[in-house]
């Protein structure tokens, strides 16, 4: 524990099964034989970051030149145990030996020459690009005058070593996160990799009195059936505007997603193509803690029936219907923003009926009628949606699921264990905006004159993720970063399988996976026996060997709700 609180190191959770890694000195020290082992940190940074993010690397073994030395983004993370990272997509990385070749992704560069034992590399990340120095000298670019410097992509970066084949014998070498353990001094401003600098949205505040903290936001709610009609339940911490609810046990009943935009007892649900049903007996009210509900066995059986809710909190509910047309400054009421009604015009050549939005959770519910014409609605968040469920709610129809590591091109379905597919006509090949989401001519998502009411997230860091992984078929399985200690995790296999439902309020302690709800069937809470994963304090570890959730090869979605974020996990 250095001054500045808890800091990177070489990740023993992300070790790659070639060749052979062995990490000491508190995992800071990376010792490599055999070809092609790999790692990456605990900690990375944000590439965009305008401040600035800087970290160090010893060579103290270069090991006849086959150290590799560098970043990879967190695409690249979270394949590092499927494959070789340097000279792949999402990879910085130098290397010791061929004139000191410079992989920027898949190709290289050898002009910035060699690095030997006992070099300390300085690693500065801002601002989308890369800079290096070697012993404090500017090897890539010049950070003081950002200058030249290697353009970077992606989210999220981490430290990156390898051992690469055809340069001799063993490797090794040390990573310095802590501003106490550099041997050099980056330019103000730059932040270190440790918990202190990470970043959260906002500044989340540990003491949970702001609403941009996870739990303030978004929380699963388990309780016991007992159909008394106006039973309350509670604890949910916030009033919800979407609850999911799912049976547990005794009766296979359906996903249910009640929300506060079409009405508490209007029931969708995620595993079949119904329409939009209405249930008095069922979800009938929301509160400031919860909601209330019915006697219907759906949600409020007897004694010997178990639930869970998993609620998450928009604008507020909006009190009236848009009237306006497109453009123009809607309905006062029928727009919610953070608790708010809109006073201005929203963009999009489709009004949305009504919209709740909150901002600071990364979360907005539109509900809006077709035109069965290319078109875009407004989601109410201030940045692009990472994560959309459109659901037909006038009549039957397949849900329709846009998730940002596919792309405007494919698309799945919620209520099926299907692939994704390719279709222009959902997204009309544009991605999502800051201030719209754009929708094709698919029925799905915009039918001449039929209704419709979608769900959008996006990526809010320190609270909720949406990205990719590479599964590896191995005990030793996948970490995935994503800067917090998960709430619910949700996986899907790029591939015939089903939508993956596992949450800390069902299942308390590692390993997780005994209890597995499915998205995509009304099926009752099961053990798969063969799911095993960990939640830990920053993402989530494999556990297991099961095709469902680490098939080898196989690229997985996933989506992850946060319960404490990185930088506050010793706080409680």
């Amino acid at each position: 524990m250095a001054s500045s609180g808890n800091f990177g190191v070489w990740n023993p959770l992300n070790v790659g099964s070639g060749g052979s890694t062995s990490l000491t000195v508190g995992n800071t020290n990376a010792v490599m034989t055999g070809a092609d082992p790999r790692t990456t940190g605990t900690v990375g940074g944000v590439i965009s970051d305008t401040d600035g993010y800087y970290f160090e690397t010893v060579a103290t073994s270069t090991g006849s030149g086959a150290l590799t030395l560098g970043i990879v983004n967190e695409d690249r993370h979270n394949q590092c145990m499927a494959g070789q990272i340097h000279s792949r997509s999402g990879s910085y990385m130098w290397r010791s030996y061929d004139s000191g070749a410079f992989f920027v992704e898949t190709s290289s560069n050898t002009s910035y020459g060699t690095f030997a034992d006992g070099d300390v590399i300085g690693w500065f990340v801002k601002n989308s690009k890369l800079y290096v120095k070697k012993n404090n000298s500017d090897v890539v670019g010049d950070v003081v005058n950002t200058s030249a410097g290697i353009d970077i992509s992606g989210g999220f970066f981490f430290p990156a070593v390898s051992r690469t084949v055809g340069g001799g014998a063993q490797t090794s070498s040390i990573l310095r996160t802590d501003s106490d353990d550099w041997s050099y001094s980056p330019p103000t401003g730059f932040k270190s990799l440790t918990s202190k600098d990470m970043l959260v949205d906002s500044n989340i505040d540990p003491a949970q009195t702001d609403d941009d903290y996870p739990a303030k936001n978004f929380n699963v709610v388990p309780y016991t059936g007992n159909q008394t009609d106006g039973r309350a339940v509670t604890g949910v911490g916030f009033a919800p505007d979407l609850v999911w609810i799912k049976q547990r046990a005794s009766f296979s009943n359906p996903n249910i997603l009640t929300d506060t935009v079409r009405g508490a007892t209007k029931r969708i649900e995620s595993n079949v193509d119904i329409a939009e049903a209405t249930d008095s007996d069922g979800l009938q009210s929301f509160t400031s803690d919860g909601f209330t509900l019915g006697t219907n066995d759906k949600y409020n059986w007897t004694s010997s029936h178990t639930y869970v809710a998993w609620c998450w909190k928009g604008g507020g509910a909006p009190t009236a219907t848009n009237s306006a047309g497109a453009g123009a400054t809607p309905t006062s009421g029928s727009v919610k923003i953070d608790g708010s009604n809109l006073g201005s015009a929203l963009a999009g050549s489709i009004p949305a009926t009504k919209l709740s939005a909150n901002t600071k959770g990364g979360f907005s519910i539109i509900a809006y009628t077709g035109t069965g014409s290319n078109a875009t609605i407004a989601h109410g968040l201030s940045a692009k949606p990472d994560f959309i469920l459109t659901k037909r709610t006038s009549s039957q129809q397949t849900w329709g699921v846009y998730h940002t590591s596919l792309g405007a091109t494919k698309y799945l379905a919620l209520n099926t264990n299907a692939d994704a597919g390719t279709d222009s006509t959902f997204w009309n090949n544009t991605e999502p905006t800051t201030s719209v989401i754009s929708l094709g001519t698919e029925g799905r998502v915009n039918g001449n004159s039929q209704n419709y009411v979608a769900y959008a997230w996006h990526n809010v860091e320190g609270m909720q993720r949406f990205g990719t992984y590479i599964g590896n078929g191995n005990a030793d399985g996948q970490f995935i970063y994503m800067g917090f200690r998960p709430r619910l995790f949700v996986t899907k296999k790029l591939g015939t399988d089903n939508w993956i439902v596992i949450d800390s309020a069902r299942e308390t302690f590692n390993a997780m996976g005994e209890k597995v709800l499915l998205w995509d069937t009304n099926d009752l809470e099961f053990d798969p026996s063969a799911v095993n994963l960990d939640f830990v304090s920053n993402g989530v570890k494999m556990r297991n060997t099961d095709g469902k959730i680490n098939a080898s090869g196989t690229e997985y979605v996933y989506m992850a709700w946060g319960d404490v974020p990185f930088r506050y996990n010793n706080t409680f």
